[in-house]
């Protein structure tokens, strides 16, 4: 919870765009929705790599966080912070392509920390790794609606 929206709140008060509402509701996100479903699926991704060894679990891990990660995923984060800052202006299809360049603009990036995470950090705390990244990649994705 105190992760993803220390993130966002970083990118918000970057952007001069700080509210306490956003604040919340990205605490609830982080806290409610991040906090399930991630966690849950990096035990799938434990579960679907078991049987491999070497470089191709390492990859077919880095692949499936990848996955996950997406251009839908940013679009939803997107779609969180315009809710929780009442931009509904901002609400609309050109989250997705937001979403889609963001996502191949850092693929280098998430690569390479997903790798690590996925890799080098216990099952047990790659939730929190994660979520840290993702912290400092808020930053990124907040401001790729000015970037793009």
């Amino acid at each position: 919870m105190l992760v993803y929206a220390a993130g966002d709140t970083a990118a918000s008060l970057i952007l001069s765009q700080f509210m306490l509402s956003r604040l919340a509701g990205m605490m609830l996100v982080g806290g409610c929705v991040y906090a399930l479903e991630i966690p849950r699926y990096f035990r799938f991704i434990q579960r679907r790599t078991a049987g491999m060894g070497g470089l191709s679990a390492s990859l077919a891990r880095t692949g499936f966080a990848l996955l996950y990660f997406n251009p839908l995923w940013i679009a939803r984060h997107l779609l969180f912070i315009a809710v929780f800052s009442f931009e509904w202006r901002a609400v609309s299809p050109e989250l997705l392509r937001l979403g889609l360049l963001s996502f191949t603009v850092n693929i280098p990036v998430t690569f390479a920390a997903n790798y690590s995470i996925q890799n080098r950090i216990s099952l047990e705390w790659r939730f929190l790794a994660s979520a840290v990244f993702s912290s400092l990649m808020a930053v990124y994705y907040a401001l790729s609606r000015v970037l793009f």
